[in-house]
């Protein structure tokens, strides 16, 4: 089976378990169960936990694998607290970890980890909501919420922006300004992929579904040097990927970005992961009103001349 693509299983005999289905594809036996226990394993639409779960005739099994092939088990350690009170826990975001399950994946990625270090450390676990997302390879500053009483207000904060976030993004090229606010707008191609749309586009009714939406960001540089340039990104509005879009649109896309046209190298050296860190968070603590601020200390790369 390929490890890059999802597998698409009907049954055709009542009454058969889940694993004997799975480990009856060739080249499947051994890792039947681990499929099942990863979260990878779809039935009918649900995710299926169980491998001895009994199947009916014409049901489907959607098995999904990680794209890249490898499978990712983040750890949270106190070292990356960042901020904590008995609302709110912030933690600095390494790159290569997902904050959230995906599709083949239940259990490899950042809150689930923060689950099993706050068991660890206290005894048990509250239950955790994540404030925002970050990208696999971003790095920085993750607000996740410990109480839901507060998930509405902190919502709404990150909803009508009031929440500020400021990014350190090292882009290929020398852009010919100093500071810039731009605005386009933001929505998915015919591929999939999100994608700058013109500006005088934005409210459009896109044919793969959905609609153009605003996208604005202010940038400024902070450096240059001969091969790149370090700049200061703030996303006034959030849109996904909105930082990476932007830049590349305007030429200079993030070093290591090679979905949007980055490099994959830098300096002779392989880049593995897009350079754009989550820097500081500043916003009204949901529940006493209080300005909090947020740092995450700067990455090696942001350092260099």
């Amino acid at each position: 089976m390929n490890e890059t693509a999802s597998l698409s299983i009907c049954v055709t005999h009542p009454d058969v378990s889940l694993r004997s289905v799975l480990a009856s594809i060739p080249g499947n036996e051994a890792n039947a169960v681990d499929l099942i226990a990863r979260g990878g394993v779809w039935v009918n639409g649900v995710r299926v936990r169980d491998p001895e779960m009994r199947l009916p005739a014409g049901a489907t099994i959607i098995v999904q694998r990680p794209p890249d092939g490898v499978y990712r088990d983040p750890v949270v350690t106190q070292e990356m607290i960042l901020y904590e009170d008995d609302d709110l826990i912030a933690i600095d975001k390494p790159v290569d970890a997902y904050v959230e399950a995906t599709p083949w994946d239940a259990e490899g990625h950042l809150r689930m980890a923060l689950v099993r270090f706050l068991t660890t450390r206290d005894g048990f676990a509250p239950s955790l909501h994540l404030a925002h997302r970050l990208d696999r390879d971003t790095s920085g500053v993750l607000l996740i919420s410990k109480t839901s009483d507060v998930n509405a207000a902190l919502q709404r904060t990150f909803h009508e922006g009031t929440a500020h976030k400021t990014y350190l993004a090292l882009c290929a090229g020398l852009p010919d300004f100093d500071e810039i606010e731009i605005e386009t707008g933001h929505g998915r191609g015919r591929g999939g992929l999100f994608r700058v749309f013109p500006r005088e586009e934005i409210g459009r009714v896109l044919p793969q579904g959905g609609t153009v939406k605003a996208m604005r960001t202010r940038l400024k540089v902070i450096r240059r040097m001969d091969d790149a340039t370090l700049v200061c990104a703030w996303p006034l509005t959030g849109r996904t990927h909105q930082i990476r879009l932007h830049l590349a649109f305007l030429g200079h896309p993030l070093i290591g970005d090679v979905k949007y046209g980055g490099p994959s190298t830098w300096r002779g050296v392989a880049v593995h992961h897009h350079h754009l860190h989550a820097r500081q968070l500043e916003l009204p603590h949901p529940r006493s009103g209080a300005m909090l601020i947020i740092e995450s200390p700067t990455p090696a790369w942001a350092n260099q001349r």
